[in-house]
């Protein structure tokens, strides 16, 4: 085992440790935020506030990273919540909206609560970590043409060996004028296989380590594809700034190559500062996530 692959496993180690030994409040139903835009108003003048529950307080557990930083009450970590802050900041709200989550890291209680507000449907493969209510092979999709509006799709691309075929297979379910939100770790500048094998946390296989590169991969599938990120990893793309405090370096994300080889035409702020501090969304190299609309006229 490489040193850069010892470290990225033990930060993962930590962050994971850090999960587990929080109680959180699973006696209480979940209730989620309105789906609807944030707005400054939404935010306490001080301390963490978590996008998807509301829930308010000095700080989330863990330290900053997407793998950490979890709220005590809906239990999503950083990553969680920066995904649906995506959601919720670029898909309007409708009853009806067809919604597909692929292996949905939380419980049964936001699965139900997301079946109240859409019609959703939670998948998985190989249900190592996730339980779901249909098994999906996602470069195989058994689900009709344009039937889906919107995938949710956190941390499960790079588990998959033929990206190719998952593209095209989303392109093909997602209705005219619907959109994937992708997130994938992006630790390096270019994709490529991990050079040694590699598992995360549920001792599934990783395939592929993705890159800032992913964005032209979609369009070559005829995705309309932009990369949402914070205001923090914009402004310093445009200044050519990698210069993290030493808090915020992690030995598994190449900072210099991601700011390096990020194009400023294709990001997207779905985040101002005062909204990133808040969510405990830093390190911001870490929060990117991908939209791909598929064209109405497509």
């Amino acid at each position: 085992m490489s040193y850069a692959t010892a470290l990225r496993n033990k930060t993962r180690e930590l962050a994971h440790s850090a999960r587990r030994a929080l109680p959180g409040q699973r006696g209480e139903r979940l209730k989620l935020r309105p789906w609807a835009p944030v707005q400054a108003q939404d935010l306490p003048a001080s301390g963490a506030w978590c996008v998807l529950c509301g829930w308010t307080g000095e700080q989330f557990a863990g330290p900053p990273h997407s793998e950490a930083a979890q709220c005590p009450r809906c239990l999503t970590i950083g990553r969680d919540r920066f995904i649906y802050l995506c959601l919720y900041q670029r898909v309007g709200y409708r009853r009806g909206l067809r919604l597909l989550e692929t292996s949905p890291r939380l419980g049964d209680d936001y699965r139900r609560t997301m079946a109240r507000r859409v019609r959703y449907l939670a998948s998985d493969y190989d249900e190592r970590a996730h339980k779901a209510s249909v098994r999906l092979d996602l470069q195989r999709l058994d689900l009709p043409d344009a039937s889906i509006d919107v995938l949710l799709t956190a941390h499960v691309l790079e588990h998959v060996p033929d990206t190719d075929a998952t593209l095209a297979e989303i392109f093909r379910v997602l209705s005219p004028g619907g959109r994937m939100l992708l997130q994938v770790p992006v630790g390096q500048a270019a994709t490529a296989p991990p050079p040694e094998p590699e598992f995360h946390g549920d001792n599934t296989p990783v395939f592929w380590r993705f890159g800032m590169d992913l964005t032209e991969r979609l369009r070559k599938h005829r995705f309309d594809a932009s990369v949402l990120c914070t205001e923090d990893f914009h402004r310093r793309v445009v200044a050519g700034d990698a210069d993290w405090e030493r808090v915020f370096q992690y030995p598994e994300f190449d900072q210099e190559a991601l700011v390096a080889a990020a194009v400023p035409e294709d990001l997207v702020v779905v985040a101002d500062d005062a909204l990133a501090r808040r969510d405990g969304l830093y390190p911001s190299y870490q929060f990117l996530t991908w939209e791909a609309v598929k064209a109405a006229n497509r």
